[in-house]
């Protein structure tokens, strides 16, 4: 399957992720723990994962599986890096307004592109950073409201931490996403043997995270596994599919694309989700939000093109054909 599809799949599905969120509530609120999302999205993309790798196993030659310990221990990371994130992410919400924090959240497109240098080694040209650069900005305009709202004025006005622990969270997601492909690369295992180890772990902390917010709440409602599937709903359950098969998709991409490809699905996504609300809910249009498509179409045009389509390079002139002189030598000697 090529890159593009998958990457179209992405975006598909990345953009209809928050309006299913938003059509499973109920009066402004949810009626099941959206704890338990992530969760049984891991434990889907698990199954998945172990049913492809249990297919893989029964044909000849049989998979490429490292099974050491030191390979192993690499995979609780990105589990780790993202719990951090998750942690910084509401930190920085109690320093800014949620306007700033989602103009703040698109630095993480700059942020992957440089540890995405760094730490894969993998040369960028100019045009596609500028490329990177222009997607941050058209996704950023897309975002800012009219000067006549509040969130306006209020943009440059948080504290200095609150646009640290932005900073902050825009590097752990790059970085998450980076060590991801790094693990997803780093050898020739089979794609759905990397999912297994990377779910499970990812299974394990969104278990954890029940657990602590059972001891938070004083088991008030009871052991988390007991509320499991309270007020669920076909919507709840549609998000749950999506937001596992949304995963299933970037690991594809992290071992037979890059970091830059879902950078771009998930962009897109987010302006695609903006378009569709206009139809769908009471969001109305605005010229911010066109003036950042056609600039984040400017920049996918700019980063994916071949250098030849973007640059009008001069044809160098034909040299004119040489005439070629026949000399007759006479190699008698003179009498």
């Amino acid at each position: 399957m090529q890159w593009y599809v998958v990457a179209s799949f992405l975006t598909v599905l990345t953009s209809s992720q928050g309006i299913l969120t938003t059509l499973s509530q109920s009066n402004g609120g949810y009626k099941y723990d959206y704890a338990t999302i992530p969760f049984l999205a891991e434990v889907f993309k698990l199954i998945v994962s172990s049913i492809f790798l249990w297919r893989e196993c029964k044909k000849s030659p049989p998979p490429r599986m490292t099974t050491e310990w030191k390979s192993v221990r690499l995979y609780p990371i990105p589990s780790v890096i993202y719990l951090i994130h998750n942690n910084v992410q509401f930190a920085t919400l109690t320093y800014v307004d949620t306007s700033t924090y989602q103009i703040m959240g698109n630095l993480k497109i700059v942020t992957t592109g440089i540890l995405f240098r760094l730490f894969l080694k993998r040369k960028l040209s100019n045009l596609q950073w500028i490329a990177i650069c222009l997607l941050a900005v058209g996704t950023t305009t897309s975002q800012v409201k009219g000067c006549g709202e509040a969130s306006c004025d209020s943009l440059f006005s948080s504290p200095i931490q609150g646009y640290m622990l932005g900073v902050l969270s825009a590097c752990l997601s790059a970085l998450a996403g980076v060590y991801t492909e790094f693990l997803m690369k780093k050898n020739n295992d089979t794609l759905y043997w990397q999912n297994v180890q990377l779910y499970t772990f990812g299974a394990i902390f969104n278990m954890g995270r029940l657990f602590v917010d059972d001891f938070r709440g004083g088991f008030e409602n009871g052991p988390w596994w007991n509320r499991l599937f309270n007020g669920y709903t076909i919507t709840t359950w549609l998000v749950v599919l999506n937001l596992g098969s949304t995963g299933l998709l970037v690991s594809w991409l992290m071992k037979y694309a890059d970091n830059i490809v879902k950078v771009y699905s998930t962009s897109m996504a987010m302006l695609l989700t903006m378009v569709l609300s206009v139809f769908l809910f009471t969001f109305k249009p605005t010229l911010q939000l066109l003036l950042g498509i056609i600039i984040c179409i400017m920049s996918l045009h700019m980063y994916f093109a071949p250098p030849s389509s973007l640059v009008d390079l001069p044809v160098p002139a034909k040299a004119a054909p040489q005439t070629v002189i026949e000399v007759s030598v006479d190699h008698k000697a003179d009498s």
